[in-house]
């Protein structure tokens, strides 16, 4: 495959079914959310040019070790592929005004400046729309681009801590916990995503583009779900509990036999039967203390001490493949290495290999898309570019200039 052809799939549809072939995509954000939003228009076909400072480019390029065997920080490598990278000075006016023309005929720009920034360097939404009124102009912000939240530094370990999600993440008697990867970030994205694809759907049907924004803390508090609601509909505010649920039990993690440990995600009624009796102790299912979900939650340390009481006979392995056997969701804690390994063992192909734009360094591996479309699957294309590798005569012709 040609590492330049940006329309190649490895997928059997042919190029031209890439469901978002046709669209142009002005990328001046960087680090995470941004760059994820449009990784995934550029998976759906769409033909994404990366903005960045000359001689440095997006700070993640930086953001290692780990590095893949070409050298490429595995943080860049991990939102960046199916794009072409265009370096340019937006203090440089001859930059700056290659920047303009591109956004004019760009069918989306997706930004995650400063608030203000792009209004001083005339890329903000209300200067390029007047000239390109079908523009679907996307910012990511931290706090909102406007208000006392505007100035705020939106930082994804600042936003889970002040946004609720470290105060319900960790042990009850523990400090509060951050996720292990920058959740609020991705799920940002995510949001930017679905926002952008709903103002193209409008666009098609009016010719009428709009601002799409999206800001990290409105984005968690979204992603809270079930916790927020919690509060916004019966006042409750949730606190630490570990790996215990809320709302259902046993829905946690148990010690098993030989010091390891099994997760039990019981949903209902039946499924607690069913595993009260592979344990060879059906009267618990009888039991008025735990026959039902609410009542099994009141008694939820109860519980706990009889259940790892019987799981002590057997390692959390043996226990998990018996009672996977039986319909009762189990499982063990798996590090990455095993999470791979099961999802292979699935038939889940978690791992596509990308092409080198040079063409000589070896295939990359990288997680695959988790979306399967019938007619129009996304594509795993091209590994993400160098630094600059666009240049400007190359991006006026991509963008008919």
């Amino acid at each position: 495959m040609d590492g330049r052809d940006l329309a190649a799939t490895d997928t059997p549809a042919a190029a031209s079914l890439l469901a978002l072939s046709d669209l142009l995509v002005l990328d001046f954000s960087r680090v995470l959310a941004g760059p994820l939003a449009t990784m995934l228009l550029a998976d759906h076909g769409a033909t994404v040019v990366k903005v960045e400072r000359p001689g440095a480019g997006d700070d993640t390029r930086a953001w290692g070790p780990p590095r893949d065997a070409a050298g490429t920080a595995t943080y860049f490598l991990s939102v960046n592929r199916n794009k072409r990278s265009l370096a340019l000075d937006l203090q440089d006016p001859d930059d700056l005004a290659l920047a303009r023309e591109l956004a004019a005929r760009a069918d989306v720009v997706v930004e995650n400046f400063r608030p203000g920034v792009m209004a001083r360097l005339g890329l903000d939404h209300a200067t390029l729309s007047a000239a390109n009124p079908g523009l679907v102009y996307a910012t990511i912000t931290g706090f909102g681009s406007s208000g006392a939240g505007a100035a705020m530094p939106g930082y994804d370990l600042l936003v889970q801590a002040v946004g609720g999600l470290m105060s319900v993440t960790g042990d009850a008697d523990g400090e509060p916990q951050k996720a292990g990867v920058a959740l609020v970030d991705v799920i940002a994205g995510l949001f930017a995503t679905t926002g952008i694809l709903a103002a193209l759907r409008h666009r098609a049907a009016t010719g009428q583009g709009q601002r799409v924004e999206v800001d990290l803390l409105s984005a968690l508090l979204a992603a809270l779900v079930n916790q927020a609601s919690a509060y916004t509909a019966a006042g409750a505010v949730p606190g630490r509990m570990g790996n215990a649920h809320p709302s259902i039990a046993p829905y946690e993690l148990f010690a098993a036999g030989g010091g390891t440990r099994l997760v039990l995600a019981v949903g209902n009624d039946r499924q607690f039967r069913r595993l009260c009796e592979l344990l060879g102790a059906p009267a618990l299912a009888d039991d008025p203390r735990y026959a039902t979900n609410p009542a099994r939650v009141a008694a939820r340390e109860a519980l706990r001490g009889e259940l790892e009481r019987l799981l002590a006979s057997a390692p959390a392995g043996e226990w998990a493949e018996r009672l996977l056997a039986a319909g009762v969701p189990a499982g063990e804690v798996n590090d990455l290495a095993g999470a791979f390994a099961l999802a292979q063992r699935l038939g889940l192909e978690p791992i596509a290999e990308l092409a080198p734009l040079d063409g000589d360094a070896a295939p990359t591996p990288i997680v695959r898309n988790p979306v399967r479309m019938s007619a129009t699957p996304p594509r795993h294309a091209t590994a993400p570019p160098p630094l600059g590798e666009l240049d400007r005569a190359e991006a006026r012709s991509l963008f008919g200039l």
